[in-house]
C-alpha cells in the first residue's frame, strides 16, 4: 500500500508541528480488505480505513485539515463525489488534553487499485494512480437529434 506513506510525506512537509516533530503523527490501518474477482488476472483493490493520530497538537486544526483535503482531492477524489462518501469518507475526533493541546484522530476511507499481469511465466504488479478529475469541457451550445438541429442557446 502506497497511500499511507504518501500522506505522511504530504503532512510532514506542510504541518509545522510535524516538520519539527514527525513522531507526533501515528498511522494505523483498520478494517482492511482486499477486493478481487475470478477474472483472468489477479488484479485487486485494497480497501481500508486509515487512522491518523496527531498527538500533543497545539496549533490551529485548519493547518492539518486543509493539507489532508488537498491530498484527498488528488489521491482519493471520490471521497468528495457523493453525499454518502462526504459523510463517511473523512471523519475526525479530538481529545482535548489541556487548554492548549489536543490529540487529533482522523479516519479516511481509502482504496488502491493494483494491476497484476502475467508475462512470460512471471507476475508483474503495478499500483495504479487515481483516475484524473474531469477537466472543464466546453459546454455544448447546440442539440442535434437524428442529424437535425433542434435547439441552440447562448453561453
Amino acid at each position: 500500500m502506497l497511500k499511507p506513506n504518501q500522506l505522511r510525506r504530504a503532512l510532514t512537509d506542510s504541518v509545522p508541528l510535524l516538520q519539527r516533530n514527525p513522531d507526533s503523527l501515528n498511522m494505523f490501518i483498520d478494517a482492511g480488505r482486499l477486493a478481487s474477482t475470478l477474472a483472468s488476472s489477479l488484479s485487486f483493490e485494497y480497501q481500508y480505513q486509515l487512522n491518523l493520530v496527531i498527538t500533543d497538537y497545539g496549533d490551529d486544526i485548519d493547518l492539518v485539515m486543509v493539507p489532508v483535503l488537498a491530498w484527498l482531492r488528488e489521491n482519493q477524489p471520490d471521497i468528495m463525489a457523493t453525499e454518502e462518501k462526504r459523510r463517511t469518507g473523512f471523519t475526525f475526533k479530538a481529545d482535548i488534553i489541556s487548554d492548549t493541546l489536543c490529540d487529533i484522530s482522523i479516519d479516511l476511507q481509502l482504496t488502491e487499485r493494483v494491476l497484476v499481469k502475467q508475462k512470460g511465466g512471471a507476475l508483474h504488479v503495478t499500483h495504479l494512480n487515481e483516475n484524473p478529475a474531469p477537466v472543464d469541457d466546453a459546454r455544448p451550445l447546440r442539440l442535434f437529434v437524428k442529424g437535425e438541429l433542434v435547439s441552440e442557446w447562448q453561453p
